[in-house]
């Protein structure tokens, strides 16, 4: 893919400026900001925009308020919290569009910013209302896309507004295309993808897509249950998506055509009622009242050889049940085995960023992506709508 236009080549002093950002943080039961990544991540757009003198509107979406009003999910926390990381005051609107925010961006100065109250309380945001468009355009004079994990949404904000303004890459996006193409165009072999999480059935396409581009696939945690079933394993009480057994025969059928290596766990660490040790377990051997948590240390083994040879690595996925410190060894160690590799290392998908922070292994990558169903799309080879609609670079 090539580049896109980007906000470096954009006339922005003196000019208000639509910037699609992704607040969309994680929060606290209070209501607080449990993790300002993102935002941090928007910064470098947002200090490039203050230093040439733009007028920066900064639209996003939190949550899921299925356009209706609710103040739970308010953005009003993430304007203190930006006030706080660009040290001066961020102004605020009530509402996206409508008379506060068009009255608070009239008034704006040079190298100010205005963050629009959550874009998902209107209806026609996720839509992609044309008239609901139109008003968040009639803000601004320019707009530049800067939130990577909205990308593949065909919303109002995305596709809408790029539309109808001259429209530019943020320095977020351009970064994530740049990295992720590594990945989708050109991957060094050995290419080898570790896989893991649950909801087998969504990640099939993932998983497909894989194949004849990895020479190996590394597969844990929930996703790994169907095909150890497949393969004959008795689980004992671990619940497992059911009926997906033919397709992923037909994946491992298509894996050994094509080329590409699948390895299993060989053993697991278990969790049993009534008992407050865990054991580890042969695949074999799984108890009948017995729940695989956990990748076992054989495995962990086997993985990290088997990554010692990468050049490419993509990790999307636990290995185990890694919110709870007694299972997540084995994703801790097959990631860190990582650290001081010559591969070119890439995570993408979900809560990676969260998960490798909490299991000290930020450092065994060169890049964690900010998006998660954009970013596993577009490693797939899916073209993003929201990237699609941007000019190229000339």
């Amino acid at each position: 893919m090539g580049e896109k236009r980007s906000v470096t080549d954009a006339a922005v002093r003196g000019r208000r400026v639509l910037v699609r950002v992704d607040f969309n943080v994680p929060q606290t039961p209070t209501g607080g900001i449990a993790d300002d990544r993102r935002i941090v991540e928007a910064l470098p757009t947002l200090e490039h925009l203050r230093a040439h003198g733009a007028r920066s509107i900064l639209v996003s979406h939190l949550g899921r308020p299925e356009g209706r009003r609710d103040p739970k999910l308010s953005l009003r926390p993430i304007a203190h919290r930006l006030s706080q990381l660009v040290g001066q005051p961020v102004l605020f609107a009530d509402d996206a569009v409508g008379y506060s925010a068009i009255e608070l961006a009239s008034r704006m100065k040079d190298g100010d910013l205005l963050l629009l109250e959550n874009v998902r309380f209107h209806a026609g945001e996720e839509a992609n209302d044309p008239a609901f468009a139109a008003q968040l355009a009639r803000l601004a004079e320019l707009f530049v896309e800067d939130a990577f994990g909205t990308l593949h949404r065909a919303h109002a904000s995305t596709v809408g507004v790029a539309k109808r303004l001259p429209s530019f890459a943020g320095l977020l996006v351009a970064r994530e295309v740049r990295e992720l193409s590594r990945l989708r165009d050109a991957p060094i072999a050995p290419y080898v993808a570790i896989l893991g999480g649950a909801k087998v059935r969504d990640k099939l396409p993932l998983l497909s897509s894989f194949l004849g581009r990895t020479q190996l696939i590394l597969i844990g945690g929930a996703l790994s249950f169907p095909f150890l079933a497949a393969a004959g394993h008795s689980l004992g009480a671990t619940e497992t998506e059911p009926g997906l057994e033919p397709a992923v025969r037909e994946f491992l059928q298509a894996a050994a055509d094509r080329g590409t290596r699948v390895l299993l766990p060989e053993d697991a660490v278990i969790e049993r009622p009534d008992r407050s040790s865990v054991e580890v377990v042969r695949l074999d051997a799984v108890p009948s009242d017995g729940r695989i948590r956990d990748i076992g240390p054989a495995t962990q083994r086997t993985f990290a050889s088997a990554l010692a040879e990468a050049r490419t690595v993509f990790w999307n996925g636990p290995l185990g049940l890694a919110e709870d410190a007694r299972f997540s060894e084995g994703t801790r160690a097959v990631l860190g085995s990582l650290r001081g590799s010559t591969a070119y290392r890439v995570a993408a998908g979900g809560d990676s960023a969260a998960i490798a922070e909490a299991l000290g292994v930020i450092e065994s990558f060169n890049f964690i992506s900010t998006g998660g169903g954009a970013a596993l799309e577009f490693v797939q080879g899916a073209d993003l709508p929201g990237l699609a609609v941007l000019p190229d670079a000339r």
